[in-house]
């Protein structure tokens, strides 16, 4: 569907993207994630035309975009901001690229009604001035607008970073439920790993202009491919002294294990590594408790179903289990 080959961007002397591949198929939700600053927005800002590369190509449809201007190369973008005009209608906000492109008045009211009725905006809410509008019915519009045009493509940078909590995971899954409804292919840019996990098909984690690992979400988690991709996905335990000799883990090497691949005082123990530990201290969640327990003078964050009937306390002995299998080794840096 679309394709990156070797993308190399500048900014004067600074070299903010190094020789980026990405494919991205049709009907995939395929999201760029990494810390500020590591170049996803950069890279989305090259697909979507608003920066030029000093080399490589971008490819839409098997046909070379690199070089052609924003309004040709049939992409919908969502903006972090949502760039929507505050004191027009929200039906001229929606209208806005169908009258560019002069489509007939008539087709123009057609996709309107169309559009809107699959994002769950009323005639009510068309009518109103998008400035009278909450952020997450702000952010409906933007997407409205950005799929209105029947783009082969829509680039999302961020958008729900405005939004708070609750609302946010609200319409993050009302954003699934609607690229698969549409169908329709989507590049989306996000810092926050839960929202990648859980939205995305494939994701890009990237690092300094880098693209350290592309995979499905369970890829990237259960076996990511660098050190940084490791530490950056979701929460995770480093290893040292009495564990890694226990399991026999190469000392030359980091060591890490994610928290729910411990268990506390298990009932299976074949095949793994049993310690002694005393539990430091608990964070009750309600579907899970993570508890902090020191083994041989190591801290390890260990996450536990909550049953309701096994709940340990600070200062209380147990035993903790490890499987080799599950710990995740890489080499040190030079």
């Amino acid at each position: 569907m679309i394709q990156l080959h070797d993308i190399v961007v500048k900014f004067g002397d600074f070299e903010a993207l190094h020789n980026i591949n990405v494919h991205v198929k049709e009907g995939e939700f395929f999201t760029f994630l990494g810390p500020s600053g590591c170049g996803k927005t950069t890279t989305l800002r090259t697909i979507t035309g608003f920066i030029e590369p000093v080399s490589g190509t971008v490819t839409m449809q098997g046909q070379d975009i690199t070089h052609v201007p924003i309004e040709r190369r049939n992409i919908g973008i969502v903006f972090q901001s949502y760039a929507l005009f505050p004191t027009m209608t929200v039906h001229d906000n929606i209208a806005f690229g169908l009258k560019i492109k002069k489509l007939p008045k008539n087709e123009i009211e057609q996709r309107i009604q169309t559009i809107a009725r699959k994002v769950d905006l009323s005639d009510e809410q068309l009518a109103k001035a998008v400035s009278q509008l909450s952020g997450g019915q702000q952010q409906r519009v933007a997407i409205a607008r950005a799929l209105v045009t029947a783009p082969a493509i829509i680039c999302m940078d961020e958008p729900l970073s405005n939004l708070d909590a609750k609302l946010r995971v609200n319409l993050r899954n009302e954003l699934k439920r609607m690229q698969r409804e549409f169908g329709i292919t989507t590049i989306y840019v996000t810092h926050d790993q839960e929202e990648a996990l859980t939205l995305s098909d494939r994701i890009a984690v990237f690092n300094k202009g880098y693209i350290e690992q592309i995979g499905t979400p369970n890829e990237v988690y259960n076996h990511s491919a660098t050190e940084f991709v490791a530490n950056f996905i979701g929460d995770i335990n480093p290893l040292g002294g009495e564990i890694v000799s226990g399991l026999g883990l190469q000392p030359n090497r980091h060591h890490f294990i994610r928290l729910e691949r411990v268990q506390v005082n298990p009932r299976h123990t074949e095949n793994t590594l049993l310690l002694n530990g005393v539990i430091q201290m608990q964070e009750y969640y309600g579907l899970y408790i993570k508890y902090y327990i020191d083994v041989g003078g190591q801290t390890l964050k260990v996450i536990e179903k909550n049953d309701g009937i096994n709940i340990y306390e600070p200062g209380e002995q147990v035993q903790v289990r490890i499987n080799p299998a599950d710990v995740m080794s890489y080499p040190e840096e030079a």
